[in-house]
Formats: C-alpha cells, sequence, structure tokens
C-alpha cells in the first residue's frame, strides 16, 4: 500500500514538473530559505537567458539591478512575504546579457504540514512591452500637456459634460484673463454675452457638438473685464471607450485683429474700386466734353456770323439769341463736366472770398428767394486764397441753390470762413500749409449716410428726373481738387448740411474780387493765318470768324499737312492750331514749327487743361468754346 501511494506521489511530481516546464511565458521557480535558487523552469530560461545548470544554486539576487541590491530589495521582498505570506511588485530586473526588462514579480512562502519555511515559489512575468506603451503614453501626455501649455494663441480647455470649465492654459489665461483657479469650476457660459446667454447658446453649442461631432462658429465674447472680443470657437465631444460622454475639449481664437484687418482691406478695396470708377467717368466725361466744346464752338461761331449778316429783324434776332443762350448753358454743363474730370483750363490767382461774396449778393438773393435767409461770418483780415474766380463764384452759388432745394419751406443759409494749419501727416490728402476754409450751412433736410456718401458721385442727384444733371457737387469737387484743396460735405438727416471749400492761401499779388467791366477789344492788324484742326466743322467755323474779322486764312487738317504748307512760299503772320489732334498734336506741331520758322507767333487751342511742358507751355491758348472777341485778344497777345 505504502509502495502504491510512492508510486502515485512519484507520478503527480512528474506530471506537475512537465506543467511546470510547459510554460514559457512566466519564470517558475523556487528558491531556499536564504534565497538559494532550488528548480528552474523553460520560461525562467526564455526571458532571463540562464540555463538550469547556470542558475541553480546561486542567488536570486543575481536578478536585481546594482541600485536595488544596494538599497536591500531581494531580501525586503522575501520579508516581506514571510510576514505577510505574499509579496507583489513590479520593478526592473537584469537578464543574463545585462539588457534590462521590467517585470511583474510574485513570491510566496512554502511551509510543511508542521509550519517549518521549506523555501520561496517565485513567478516572474515580463512586462518590458506593457511598460515601454505605457512609458510612451506617459512621455506622450506630458508632451501634449507641454504643447497646449506653450500655447498663448489659442484657448484651449476641458469642460465636463455639465459645462463646467476643468482645466486651463495659459492662452486662455491671455485671452480671457482669468486665473486657472479663479475659472476651473466655473461654468463656460460666462464667457458669452447677456444677449446670447438669454438665446441659451451655450447650450445650444453643446447640443451641436454632441449631435454633429462638432460646434464650429464665430461670435462675440466677454474677458474678465467685460471687454468684447470677435472669436473663432471649436468644440468637439470626448467619447469614452464605452461610448460614454466624458466632456468637450474647446478651443477658442481671438480674432477680433484679423476681422479688424479684412474690414480695413474690404474698406481699401473699395476705396480702390470707387477710385477707379470715377477715374473711369472723369476720362469718359472729359473726352464727351472735348467733343461737346468743339460742337460748341462750332454752334456759338456760326450763330455769330449769322447774328452779323441777317437783316435786323426783331424775331429772327429773338431766335438766335435763344440759339446763343442754349449753346450757353451748353458751355456751362461742359465746364461741369471737364471741372469734374480735371481737365478744365482754370486761371489760379488770389482771390478774398469776402470780396467774391459781396460781388454776388444780389445775384444770391434772387436765386435764393427772400424765404432764405443770408448770414455771413467771415474773418476780420481774411486771407486771399488761390482760386479760377469765376469757377469759384460758380461752385458758391451751385452750393447755395443746392441749399435752397434743401429748404422748401425756407431757412438760412450761413457762409462763414476760418484759417486752418495743415500739417504734414503720412494720410493726409492735402499738402502741408495754410488754408482757409469757406463753409456753406443750411438749416435744410439734410441727408442720411447713404445719399451722403453718393451726394459727390457725378450724374447723382436727388432732385427728379429732369431737375438737375447730377454733375454740380462732383464739379466743385473737381474744380477745388484741381486748386490743391479740398471739398467736404457734412450732413445728417434732419440736422442741415456743412459743404466746406478748403483752398490754399496765396502768396503776396494783386487780389481778385468780384469780375469788373470787360475792357474794349484790342485792335488787331489784318493777318495772313493758318488754321490746324483734325475736326472740319470747327475749322470751317474758326476760318469764318477770322475771314469776318478780315483775316486771310488757310487750313491745314493735320500736323504733317500744316508743315507742308509752312514750307511752301507763302508767307503766315500767325498759326492757330487745335491741340488734340491724331498722330501729331499742336504741342508737337508747334515745337515743328519754332524750328522752321523760329519767330513766327502760335496758338494752341484746346477744351482741356493739358499740363505742358517746355516751349508749349508758354504759348497762348484758345480756350474751346470760343467767341470771335476771345479770338481777337488771344490773337493780340501772341502779337505782343
Amino acid at each position: 500500500m505504502s509502495d502504491d501511494r510512492t508510486k502515485v506521489n512519484a507520478s503527480e511530481e512528474v506530471r506537475f514538473r512537465l506543467l511546470i516546464d510547459a510554460v514559457v511565458d512566466y519564470a517558475i521557480y523556487m528558491i531556499d530559505p536564504d534565497g538559494i535558487i532550488t528548480s528552474w523552469n523553460a520560461g525562467a530560461k526564455r526571458f532571463k537567458g540562464y540555463e538550469e545548470a547556470e542558475i541553480i544554486g546561486q542567488h536570486f539576487s543575481r536578478f536585481y539591478t546594482d541600485t536595488d541590491r544596494q538599497a536591500g530589495l531581494p531580501q525586503r521582498a522575501l520579508d516581506t512575504a514571510l510576514n505577510e505570506g505574499r509579496f507583489e511588485g513590479e520593478g526592473w530586473r537584469v537578464r543574463k546579457d545585462g539588457t534590462h526588462f521590467w517585470s511583474s514579480v510574485v513570491i510566496d512562502p512554502i511551509r510543511d504540514p508542521s509550519g517549518k519555511l521549506l523555501g520561496y515559489a517565485k513567478i516572474t512575468r515580463d512586462l518590458t512591452d506593457r511598460k515601454m506603451a505605457e512609458e510612451t503614453l506617459k512621455q506622450s501626455e506630458q508632451q501634449f500637456r507641454l504643447l497646449v501649455q506653450s500655447v498663448t494663441d489659442y484657448a484651449i480647455y476641458m469642460l465636463t459634460p455639465g459645462g463646467q470649465v476643468s482645466n486651463w492654459n495659459p492662452g486662455a489665461q491671455r485671452i480671457k484673463g482669468y486665473l486657472p483657479e479663479e475659472i476651473i469650476g466655473q461654468h463656460f457660459s460666462l464667457f458669452y454675452t447677456p444677449e446670447d446667454r438669454q438665446a441659451n447658446e451655450p447650450q445650444r453649442t453643446l447640443d451641436i457638438a454632441v449631435r454633429e461631432g462638432r460646434f464650429e462658429n464665430k461670435g462675440w465674447r466677454l474677458r474678465k473685464d467685460g471687454t468684447r472680443f470677435l472669436a473663432h470657437v471649436v468644440v468637439d465631444p470626448i467619447w469614452g471607450d464605452t461610448g460614454t460622454l466624458l466632456g468637450f475639449a474647446k478651443i477658442t481664437r481671438d480674432i477680433t485683429e484679423v476681422a479688424r484687418a479684412q474690414q480695413t482691406l474690404e474698406k481699401t478695396r473699395e476705396a480702390l474700386f470707387q477710385a477707379q470708377k470715377m477715374q473711369a467717368i472723369g476720362q469718359l466725361s472729359g473726352g464727351i466734353a472735348h467733343d461737346f466744346n468743339n460742337l460748341l464752338t462750332v454752334i456759338l461761331g456760326n450763330l455769330e456770323i449769322v447774328r452779323k449778316r441777317i437783316p435786323d429783324d426783331p424775331r429772327l434776332v429773338r431766335l438766335l439769341d435763344n440759339a446763343t443762350q442754349g449753346a450757353l448753358r451748353g458751355v456751362s454743363l461742359t465746364q461741369r463736366m471737364l471741372a469734374f474730370a480735371r481737365r478744365q483750363e482754370l486761371k489760379a490767382e488770389p482771390v478774398e472770398i469776402p470780396a467774391l461774396v459781396q460781388g454776388i449778393t444780389g445775384l444770391l438773393r434772387s436765386s435764393l428767394g427772400p424765404s432764405v435767409r443770408i448770414e455771413t461770418q467771415f474773418v476780420p483780415e481774411p486771407e486771399a486764397v488761390m482760386a479760377d474766380l469765376n469757377q469759384l463764384e460758380l461752385a458758391v452759388l451751385n452750393l447755395a441753390t443746392n441749399a435752397r432745394d434743401a429748404m422748401p419751406n425756407g431757412g438760412k443759409l450761413v457762409m462763414a470762413t476760418r484759417t486752418e494749419v495743415v500739417l504734414d501727416q503720412p494720410h493726409s490728402t492735402m499738402a502741408p500749409g495754410r488754408y482757409v476754409c469757406l463753409s456753406i450751412t443750411d438749416t435744410g433736410e439734410g441727408m442720411d449716410d447713404t445719399t451722403l456718401a453718393s451726394a459727390m458721385d457725378p450724374f447723382f442727384t436727388t432732385k427728379g428726373v429732369g431737375k438737375g444733371t447730377g454733375l454740380g457737387l462732383s464739379m466743385v469737387h473737381g474744380f477745388i481738387e484741381q486748386m490743391g484743396g479740398r471739398f467736404l460735405l457734412k450732413s445728417e438727416k434732419g440736422l442741415g448740411t456743412t459743404a466746406e471749400l478748403w483752398l490754399p492761401v496765396a502768396h503776396a499779388g494783386p487780389v481778385a474780387g468780384a469780375l469788373g467791366p470787360k475792357l474794349a477789344a484790342p485792335q488787331v492788324p489784318r493777318l495772313n493765318v493758318l488754321v490746324v484742326d483734325d475736326d472740319s466743322l470747327v475749322m470751317t467755323s474758326t476760318c469764318l470768324l477770322l475771314e469776318d474779322l478780315g483775316h486771310r486764312v488757310s487750313f491745314a487738317e493735320s500736323g504733317a499737312r500744316a508743315l507742308q504748307i509752312l514750307e511752301g512760299e507763302q508767307l503766315f503772320d500767325l498759326v492757330i492750331t487745335d491741340m488734340a489732334m491724331p498722330q501729331m498734336n499742336g504741342a508737337q506741331l508747334a515745337q515743328a514749327i519754332r524750328i522752321l520758322k523760329p519767330t513766327l507767333p502760335i496758338i494752341l487751342a484746346t477744351g482741356f487743361a493739358e499740363r505742358l511742358e517746355g516751349f508749349a507751355a508758354g504759348l497762348p491758348r484758345l480756350s474751346k468754346p470760343f467767341t470771335q472777341m476771345n479770338l481777337i485778344e488771344v490773337i493780340a497777345a501772341a502779337l505782343k
């Protein structure tokens, strides 16, 4: 019986041994009470590297690092197992080749039935891969934490599922103004404006993030100090492995300056577009005005000739006068178009504004009517300004008429002057210097912002169809700018309008006031004149006016033909040439004539205010449209 029991025990021991040796993922071995290794399985051999013959009889402390051995960790592990019935722990261990691995260790004491300590059972598992994964994750989390903490341009923080702030980065502190201890635990709706909170915008944000997987929007948010900033907001829900909502990740960026820069860019683009549009309209208006000037030159010239040659019949005279008045209205319209296009020929001279207004007071009172009261508030010692007297008079009359139309039930018109000094500033449109500001203020209906923004656009009018050309204010604007000044309109709906004409102060010199009586026409001898113009109608009209004055006239339709005629045997006393001609313009022709005939007088006829250089700049100018009297005066000036 005893032999059978012995055989059974031996068989079980063999099976247990085979079982232990079959385990390769765990090191399972025995150590005696002193820590000496007494058994060794295949798993221990696999990841510790020792053969059974090499390690049995050795102390198990050799698997510990030098630091752990010096700290007494091997003996402490055995003592813990003995006193507490088990030791469990993790730590770095050493293989035979000296490499380290992270292991999970379990040590159990082994006692006989009487309680005597026989040794220890030690199970070790290699957890290096798990440890490295944990370290990698830890390092990644630390790097992410450092990354978030280093971001100062974005507010990056977490919210609980209920919307409470759970962490806070420096960017959030910089943008929103709260310290972490001030805001963590508070509801994120604190950042929303009162109107957004009332509209339940914070909860709607979280609901959309949960429902759609993300919320992204722009809106106004509040800082700690109560100021507002425009924010770009992104909210992402954070889900657990089981699908549980853990909270929200919220990223906020302050885009206030970006939005302002974009608005500035849009305004700049709009200003550029407006400038390009005005330039295009100005070029179109100038071209149309030039053609009108040619037509009006023909009409006025022929009317003068007809007036001289018809019988003295009052009915015919009245018809001619009406036709002449119609043509002169066309001249006024053309002048407005040229003023807007800044191509009008202007005569800049010192002008005293009080004297100018005094000279047209009668015309002003008759134009405005008895329901409009005129007041003047001029400085006691006015400084003269540089301006074209005729155009400044026309501008004042134009603005006064607009003011009258804005006061249908009557009112008050105040004209005032003041002197201002403009300094050299980077964004100023005016040159530095002294300016006189003439303001014309009415008590009329005023304009809203939309109307005011378009008031100086060409052809814009609020007077209805047939009641205005829409060129009045644009003409004033073009004239003042051409004089080196600035035209400003200030108005509010129901509070009237103020027009300001800023003109540069004139240097010392003779001062003009209102226009005086015209002098008698100078006497001019009969001349042999060459007329050069590519427009046959204008050329014919000019020739007729000259012939009517008793001059002998030849003509050429181009600059090249004029030079051929001048190289011939015929002698000329004067050349009158159009400025705007194809291939060779009037200035180029004048330069060629000066080389060919150095003493021959030349007159340039033009409807533009071209800026000429060199020799042509000093030539007499005949402004289109012109009358026979204008011809007489400019010829007299050219022959001096």
